[in-house]
């Protein structure tokens, strides 16, 4: 995904501020999509270039003006476009397992430790999936109002759990057959 079609998909919702989009992004799809606040405001600054959003200059009492950015016509037509081109298969890039492979000059219980901390990692990741995620896709739903959104939401975050309880099933197997690693 680039980011400018992650920034188009949550202007589709409702008009958001760079401040707000980075804040849902936090809070919605951080967990297989992240982006930072510089990131962000390049990207609208493009896409108002390009037509595909709007800037919106909100007043405020305390505070400089708030720049709101609203979706245009010509940003949901791109956005439906991306979303019905098929996409290449991932890339995928797990330093985790660099570390593995490379791995053989460490002694069995500095491999073990290699493992037993990536575990506990995915324990944490998959405790944070189903208690504060979901936490999450109920609040915005309960904003947002959608309940097509919501279970589309929610197959993201059901991939990412199930993702999570494989990867630590994975961990663990090797954990188990650690003793047995050749010593040569």
């Amino acid at each position: 995904m680039s980011l400018e079609h992650g920034i188009l998909g949550f202007l589709t919702y409702q008009p958001l501020s760079g401040y707000d989009l980075k804040k849902f992004f936090d809070e919605s799809v951080r967990h297989f999509w992240s982006a930072t606040q510089s990131q962000i405001y390049r990207s609208l600054a493009r896409m108002a270039e390009t037509g595909w959003v709007k800037m919106e200059s909100v007043e405020q009492d305390d505070r400089p003006d708030r720049k709101v950015y609203h979706i245009t016509k010509e940003g949901e037509n791109e956005l439906l476009h991306w979303l019905t081109t098929p996409l290449d298969m991932p890339k995928v890039r797990n330093l985790w397992l660099v570390q593995v492979f490379f791995a053989h000059p460490l002694s069995d219980d500095e491999i073990f430790a290699l493992f037993e901390a990536h575990a506990e990692k995915l324990r944490q990741k998959l405790e944070l999936f189903r208690d504060g995620v979901q936490e999450v896709v109920e609040r915005r739903f309960a904003e947002v109002g959608s309940n097509r959104s919501r279970r589309l939401w929610q197959f993201t975050l059901d991939y990412g759990i199930a993702h999570l309880e494989w990867e630590l099933q994975w961990v663990e197997k090797a954990l188990e057959d650690l003793p047995h690693l050749p010593s040569d």
